[in-house]
């Protein structure tokens, strides 16, 4: 347990075959001017990249100077996939890598996007700043406190620009209720309601595309990287976000996100405590991760002037809720599915004056809409081009500035993993921030 938690720093297995050796010079400052096109490389030809983050890049492509012309995929099916996805859709030649020690040596890359498997992205994004590439890394950050430690230590020995996956941070309507937030009109958060319904059976699973999958086309332990070992199997390779500890569904997966708006807003870095319970309710497939899961966390500063409630509830058999971010004050709440603030809930004046107070209820005020799906993990949306195009500004510019820097990702890994902790224990969790431990019953969670 120790060593995979402290993680192998000197080993190139750790990162699938690359040492991690000193940083390599910028392949941007070292052969681009101002009108050459930055070269980008994807880290894992997934569902996700080719429906959602391609698509978002290619829009803005042409107008920031940008093109992709490498994969790297362990699965011979997906480097077959790549090479006629690029022809078909845009008469592209690219170059296929079978890992990604093999992209770096290549030095075609100036920047790469990131999406792998949950429990990959810390350590491919350690591999790729340290390679000398900027990084697009989608969320979860990490998964264990030993990723997400070195992670950010390895990207901090690095001046790369960094985009964590938080796709909110470039919407016009969470960017606004920020805005909004934060210029104390809204007054102190008092509590925060957050739900993540569906009603799918099929989400997370693959079973067509397992049929397909065979350990002689793939490479099992440059997947595994520093998890344990296990036998060869087709299911949690591609429907990982079942098992656990190749992801923690519904906290890594969907919390990671609603949960990082509350850091956004508050600048506040991290829970008190988290308080957890959960089980698979339902779809009782052989999966590891629950299908049901509630959440309670307690936020507030060191000083204790501030404090609040998050209530996280989601489930995956039944839809009703759909997905909601409830914000609410003692003026009224501030609703992210609406994108409308109202005196809902407010102070009312017989209320008010019962105790000789005067009433508190916000005037009504309209946050911009922005498109969001959430049907499905391949769905494009609005935000993930906005996200996208702030990354590639960012990288044009050389400014490391990005909407969703790494601390972005480190503070809500923090959360997800103190509310993996608390739901797989049954106890509270707590962070330790001078070990950045998750901490369970006064000792170190133990993953």
């Amino acid at each position: 347990m120790s060593s995979r938690r402290d993680f192998l720093k000197t080993s190139a297995l750790a990162v699938g075959g690359f040492t991690l050796m000193g940083a390599a010079p910028s392949l941007y400052a070292r052969s681009k001017g101002a009108n050459d096109k930055i070269k980008v490389g994807i880290i894992g030809f997934s569902d996700r990249c080719r429906y959602s983050l391609i698509p978002s890049f290619q829009a803005n492509a042409e107008q920031l100077g940008f093109e992709i012309v490498a994969v790297s995929d362990i699965w011979k099916l997906r480097r077959e996939e790549a090479v006629k996805f690029f022809k078909e859709k845009y008469d592209r030649d690219i170059k296929v890598f079978r890992n990604n020690e093999e992209l770096y040596d290549s030095r075609m890359c100036d920047a790469v996007i990131i999406s792998t498997a949950d429990f990959q992205h810390a350590m491919h994004l350690a591999e790729a700043v340290t390679a000398g590439c900027d990084a697009y890394c989608e969320k979860p950050f990490a998964e264990t406190m030993a990723d997400a430690r070195y992670a950010i230590d390895t990207a901090k020995k690095h001046n790369k620009v960094i985009q964590i996956g938080s796709q909110r941070r470039s919407a016009p309507n969470y960017m606004a209720a920020n805005d909004y937030i934060k210029s104390g009109k809204f007054g102190p958060i008092t509590m925060v309601e957050m739900c993540w319904n569906v009603n799918q059976p099929g989400r997370w699973r693959r079973p067509e595309l397992v049929e397909k999958c065979f350990e002689k086309d793939t490479d099992w332990k440059r997947f595994l990287i520093n998890r344990p070992y296990e036998d060869w199997d087709p299911r949690k390779y591609l429907e990982y976000r079942l098992f656990w500890p190749y992801s923690s569904g519904i906290p890594g997966q969907w919390m990671s996100h609603q949960i990082d708006t509350v850091h956004w807003f508050t600048g506040l870095s991290h829970p008190r405590s988290v308080a957890a319970n959960g089980g698979v309710y339902c779809w009782k497939d052989g999966r590891r991760n629950y299908d049901t899961l509630t959440a309670v966390f307690d936020y507030g500063d060191d000083e204790g002037k501030q404090g609040f409630q998050v209530l996280y509830t989601s489930r995956m058999h039944n839809e009703a809720g759909g997905v909601k971010e409830l914000y609410f004050s003692n003026g009224g709440t501030l609703n992210l599915e609406t994108n409308e603030v109202s005196d809902e809930g407010g102070l009312q004046q017989w209320a008010a004056d019962e105790m000789g107070m005067q009433p508190n209820l916000l005037e009504k005020y309209t946050l911009p809409s922005v498109h969001v799906n959430t049907a499905a993990n391949t769905g494009g949306d609005d935000m993930t081009s906005y996200h996208m195009y702030n990354w590639m500004k960012c990288v044009r510019d050389r400014n490391t500035n990005t909407n969703a820097p790494i601390e972005a990702g480190f503070n809500h890994s923090v959360a997800t993993i103190m509310c993996n902790a608390a739901v797989r224990t049954g106890e509270k969790a707590t962070f330790d921030e001078t070990s950045r431990e998750v901490m369970v019953g006064g000792k170190v969670f133990q993953y």
